[in-house]
């Protein structure tokens, strides 16, 4: 009997070993799995934003990352990138990898909006190797020295709606600088309308007739899926703060003061009051706000953002044809 409870004994103590060097071979291999991934913990940016800012790289070698969240949902997203977004669960870890083939700074963001100061959630990648440096030329408004800080009120606006159809009908009357990209982006709707107000050519339309002609300028240098495009980035990226009509009232700003520029000494549109508080972005469906702007001051307002204001700068995120896009669908507001 006792030798029987003894061999039990042995047997016991032999399965409670193989167990633990199963668990202990398991965990070492994990370990080994893992041994070259960067574990980032997202916060809210209150309690911290991103526990890791910055990643140094080489070219074609991958990146390794396990995500997860200490509080809210988040997502992850590299800019001007292929790489999907990842959502983050608080929680739980999500490993995802990433591989660069040409070397420059990438930036990493976070795509929920998990609270005012979500635009404060990002980070960089340094990546160094061999190929062509990955850079940008210097943004339109500033080789065309626009000042995106300054008031841009329209000198004059359409009385009723625009018809780009009926502005199509006096195309070939129009003279040929009109229809050149670089008229269209560094002109304002209005300023457009002022130039071929004074053609003579034109002298027989009327004015709304000739607003007609710069709705169709407009349309023609966009397109259904440039619109597509933009309010689906409008949606995921302004809607919180500019509103999804474009009012100015998104979810994050309700609290926020409305800009008033008879009451506020500066001209940014997220910029801080006299009271030293942050104010609502401006009613893009003010056609006096909107088709005052030309489409590279709006482009350098996207890419430079409010200089430590509400308003995020967007210009390591979005590609130069999604900022067009964006453009495109912000003047929908106003026609």
């Amino acid at each position: 009997m006792v030798k029987k409870e003894r061999i039990a004994r042995v047997l016991v103590v032999l399965f409670v070993f193989i167990a633990v060097l199963i668990f202990v071979v398991g965990w070492l291999k994990n370990q080994n799995l893992n041994a070259d991934s960067i574990q980032i913990h997202a916060r809210m940016p209150e309690n911290g934003g991103w526990s890791v800012t910055s990643i140094n790289a080489e070219t074609n070698q991958p990146i390794h990352l396990k995500l997860t969240s200490d509080d809210v949902v988040h997502g992850f997203a590299i800019g001007k990138t292929n790489h999907p977004a990842v959502d983050i669960f608080p929680g739980e870890f999500v490993e995802t990898t990433l591989l660069f083939d040409k070397p420059g700074t990438y930036t990493f963001y976070c795509t929920r909006w998990c609270g005012v100061n979500h635009w404060r959630m990002r980070g960089t990648i340094d990546v160094r190797g061999e190929g062509p440096l990955v850079t940008n030329p210097p943004p339109a408004y500033l080789q065309l020295g626009i000042d995106i800080d300054t008031e841009h009120e329209a000198e004059v606006i359409p009385a009723t709606d625009v018809s780009p159809q009926t502005g199509s009908l006096f195309a070939d009357d129009l003279p040929s600088y009109v229809l050149d990209q670089e008229t269209y982006f560094s002109n304002s709707p209005a300023k457009i309308w002022m130039r071929l107000r004074a053609e003579p050519t034109l002298s027989e339309l009327s004015d709304q007739e000739v607003w007609d002609v710069v709705a169709w300028i407009w349309q023609k240098n966009t397109s259904p899926s440039m619109i597509e495009t933009g309010q689906t980035l409008y949606a995921e990226n302004c809607a919180a703060c500019h509103g999804e009509t474009g009012k100015g009232d998104g979810i994050m700003v309700r609290d926020l003061p409305k800009h008033d520029s008879d009451e506020h000494s500066t001209n940014d549109p997220h910029s801080e009051s006299g009271m030293g508080g942050l104010i609502r972005p401006h009613d893009f469906t003010d056609a006096n706000h909107v088709l005052g702007a030309s489409p590279a001051l709006f482009s350098g307002k996207i890419i430079r953002g409010g200089m430590g204001t509400g308003m995020p700068y967007w210009g390591p995120i979005f590609t130069e044809e999604q900022i067009n896009a964006l453009v495109s669908y912000i003047y929908t507001f106003a026609w």
